[in-house]
């Protein structure tokens, strides 16, 4: 298990507490369906925030969407090396809940070890570089897309979104 339980108190224990300092924050986290991306999914959901699982484990993502409870998540397909699955991810989680705050692009795969790089095919390498670097990229670009523009208040940054 990746977090620890929720307690009876959790709602007087939220109060001024270390454990609902994500309250009212929208997350979305790639690679949300195992791993890493699964523990930090649940564990920013048990700090209060909204969190958009995206990943192309699509049975896995479902599942933890499902133990993290409709309210608190939901799960949405995305292959990180595909641009238009990015943005989708990014469009449904401000279709879904009017913002995004945190993005976290954890994401990433790896070949199997080869014993020479001459055993190794640019085919496998390109895969690896679309999810691990591109992936990420596309993550920046669209989470900026939406997130600069919501911090942009002359109010709070008089230099303004072009600096961004």
């Amino acid at each position: 298990m990746c977090v620890r339980a929720r307690s009876a108190n959790y709602i007087h224990e939220c109060f001024g507490s270390y454990w609902c300092r994500l309250d009212g924050n929208v997350a979305l986290i790639t690679g949300a369906a195992s791993g890493l991306g699964e523990c930090t999914a649940k564990l920013f959901a048990e700090h209060g925030a909204k969190v958009i699982l995206a990943d192309i484990q699509d049975d896995l993502g479902h599942m933890v969407s499902e133990a993290i409870g409709s309210t608190n998540s939901m799960f949405v397909h995305c292959d990180v090396s595909k641009e238009e699955d990015v943005k989708n991810a990014i469009d449904t989680a401000i279709s879904t809940y009017g913002k995004l705050d945190i993005v976290f692009n954890n994401a990433g795969i790896s070949d199997p070890l080869k014993p020479s790089i001459i055993d190794n095919e640019k085919t496998a390498f390109g895969r690896v570089i679309g999810v691990n670097v591109s992936g990420v990229f596309l993550g920046m670009k669209h989470a900026a897309r939406v997130m600069v523009p919501a911090v942009a208040d002359p109010g709070i940054f008089p230099w303004g979104a072009k600096h961004f």
